[in-house]
C-alpha cells in the first residue's frame, strides 16, 4: 500500500497541490479520498522538490481538501487489454462503455507508449484499400502510412470516418484486419451515429471503439487518443494482426491540450497552444508504422477540422510536417453534392508509389493516376475561364477538358458514403473517364497502357 497524504494544500480548476510527498513520479496515478469515502482520481504532471502538481481527472466541483486524503499508486495509466476487446466499446479511460463485462487483462500496458525506433522501422510498401475512389486511385494509403484528413466545420468528415472504418482493407494477405477508432471530444449525436453505424453494419466484430464526449473531462479528452494507440499497438505486434487507427477528431485533443496548459500558467505558444504542441502530435502519430520482424503493422488516419478552413492553423500545419500526407475535404465541392467531398488537387500521399503497381494495384495505377491528376487540373482552370470568359473564349479541347473535370467529380469523386469500390472498379472508372479526351492527350499513359485498356471502353462506338 502507497503512504497517503493529507497535505493537499490547494485546488486550481483541475489542479491540485499536494507537498511534503517522497518518491512520487511523473505521471504516476492519484486517488484523492474525500472523508465520505468518495474516491477521485488524477495523475501527476509535475514534481518539484516535495510538492506534486496533480490532474484531476473528474471535475474538482465540492472536493473539500481539508479533509481529503492523497493516495499515490506507483504506475502510471493502464489499459487492460486481451483479445476481448475486439467488437467492445471504452470510454475515454478504458472503461466499457457498452453494458459488457470488465475485460479480463491478458496485460496492462501504460498507455504513454513509445515512438517505433526508426532503426527497427520496416518500410510501407502494401495497398490498403478504403473502397473510395479519391483515395485508392489518386492518393493511396500504404500500410505503416500517417495519413490524416483535414476538415471544416459542417463538412461530413464522420461519415467519411465511418466508411473508411468499414470498408478498409489489406490487399493481397490473409493476416487479420482490425479497426481501433477513437472519437475525440465529439456529441451524443455523433457518438450514437458511429455506434450504430458499425453495429448495423457488422464492422463492430473487428472494431475497438473508444468514445469521449465533449462534456467529458479536459484530461479524458488527452488520454483516449492514447488509449486507442494502446489497444492497436497490443492488436497489432502481440496478436500480428494489420490495424488502422482512425482519430477523429485531433482539433478538440489539441483544445483540451490547450485548457490544461492554460491552468498551469505555461507559456503559450501560436494562437494560446502550448509551445510543445509539435512533440505532442508527434509522440501520438510515430507509433504507427511497421516493425521489423513482426507481422503486425498499424496504419493511422487523424481527422482534424481546421478552424476557419485555414491550412495555415497550428494544428493542421504540425500535422502535415509529422504525417506523409493529407486527404483535404473541400466545402465548395460539399456545395455541389459531391461526397465525401475530396479535393484531389491540393490532398497527396506521400508513399502512394510505394503501395501501387504491379502486384499490388494494376501495372496501369501510376500511370492513369498521374493523368488523372493532370486533366483534372487543366479542366478546373478551363471551367475557371469560362466563368470569367464565357463558353466562347474556351478552344474545342479546353471545353473537353472542362466537360472531363465535371465527369470526374460527379462520378470519379462523388460515390456517396455507402459504395464499396474495389481498386479495379477505380482504375476501370478513370479509364472510361479518359474515354472523354482523344488518345493522343494522354501524354503521361504508356503506349501500352493505352492500347490495353483505353480501347475496351470504346464499346459500339467503333466496332
Amino acid at each position: 500500500m502507497r503512504k497517503e497524504y493529507k497535505t493537499i494544500r490547494e485546488v486550481v480548476g483541475p489542479l491540485m497541490t499536494v507537498t511534503g510527498v517522497e518518491g512520487v513520479k511523473y505521471d504516476e496515478l492519484v486517488e484523492i479520498e474525500q472523508a465520505n469515502g468518495e474516491i477521485r482520481n488524477g495523475r501527476v504532471l509535475e514534481i518539484d522538490g516535495d510538492r506534486a502538481l496533480v490532474q484531476l481527472f473528474e471535475s474538482s466541483h465540492g472536493l473539500k481538501i481539508s479533509d481529503s486524503k492523497a493516495r499515490f499508486l506507483g504506475h502510471s495509466v493502464e489499459l487492460a487489454v486481451s483479445p476481448d476487446i475486439l467488437g467492445r466499446v471504452f470510454d475515454g479511460f478504458g472503461r466499457p462503455k457498452d453494458g459488457g463485462p470488465e475485460i479480463i487483462a491478458e496485460k496492462r500496458m501504460p498507455i504513454s507508449g513509445a515512438p517505433i525506433n526508426p532503426a527497427a522501422r520496416d518500410y510501407p510498401d502494401e495497398f490498403i484499400q478504403t473502397g473510395v475512389s479519391a483515395i485508392d486511385g489518386l492518393n493511396t494509403l500504404v500500410r505503416g502510412q500517417k495519413l490524416p484528413v483535414f476538415s471544416g466545420s459542417g463538412l461530413p468528415h464522420a461519415d467519411l470516418a465511418a466508411q473508411i472504418a468499414r470498408q478498409a482493407r489489406v490487399l493481397g494477405t490473409d493476416a487479420k484486419f482490425a479497426v481501433v477508432f477513437a472519437a475525440i471530444g465529439i456529441t451524443y449525436e455523433e457518438a450514437d451515429f458511429f455506434i450504430s453505424d458499425f453495429n448495423r453494419t457488422g464492422a463492430i466484430d473487428r472494431t475497438v471503439l473508444f468514445i469521449n464526449l465533449a462534456n467529458d473531462p479536459a484530461i479524458e479528452r488527452i488520454n483516449t487518443p492514447r488509449m486507442a494507440l494502446t489497444a492497436a499497438e497490443y492488436l497489432a505486434f502481440d496478436l500480428d494482426m494489420h490495424v488502422l487507427v482512425i482519430l477523429t477528431d485531433i482539433t478538440n485533443y489539441a483544445e483540451a491540450l490547450r485548457e490544461v496548459s492554460a491552468a498551469r500558467k505555461e507559456v503559450p505558444g501560436r494562437r494560446g497552444y502550448p509551445g510543445y504542441l509539435y512533440t505532442d502530435l508527434a509522440s501520438m502519430y510515430e507509433r504507427a508504422g511497421r516493425i521489423r520482424g513482426k507481422e503486425g503493422s498499424i496504419t493511422m488516419i487523424p481527422i482534424l477540422s481546421m478552424p476557419e478552413d485555414d491550412l495555415t492553423h497550428p494544428i493542421p500545419d504540425l500535422t502535415g510536417y509529422i504525417t506523409e500526407g493529407q486527404i483535404i475535404l473541400s466545402r465548395e465541392l460539399y456545395r455541389k453534392g459531391v461526397t465525401p467531398p475530396i479535393n484531389v488537387l491540393p490532398s497527396l500521399s506521400r508513399l502512394k508509389d510505394k503501395g501501387i503497381g504491379k502486384g499490388k494495384t494494376r501495372e496501369d495505377h501510376a500511370d492513369t493516376m498521374n493523368q488523372l491528376f493532370a486533366a483534372y487540373a487543366r479542366g478546373k482552370e478551363a471551367n475557371e475561364l469560362a466563368v470569367i470568359l464565357g463558353d466562347a473564349a474556351l478552344t474545342p479541347m479546353d471545353r473537353l477538358y472542362a466537360k472531363f473535370a465535371n465527369a470526374f467529380e460527379e462520378q470519379y469523386v462523388s460515390q456517396g458514403f455507402t459504395v464499396n469500390r474495389t481498386i479495379e472498379q477505380t482504375l476501370d472508372l478513370g479509364w472510361q473517364l479518359l474515354r472523354i479526351l482523344p488518345p493522343a492527350e494522354l501524354r503521361r499513359i504508356r503506349q501500352a497502357h493505352i492500347d490495353k485498356y483505353y480501347p475496351g471502353f470504346l464499346g459500339d462506338e467503333e466496332n
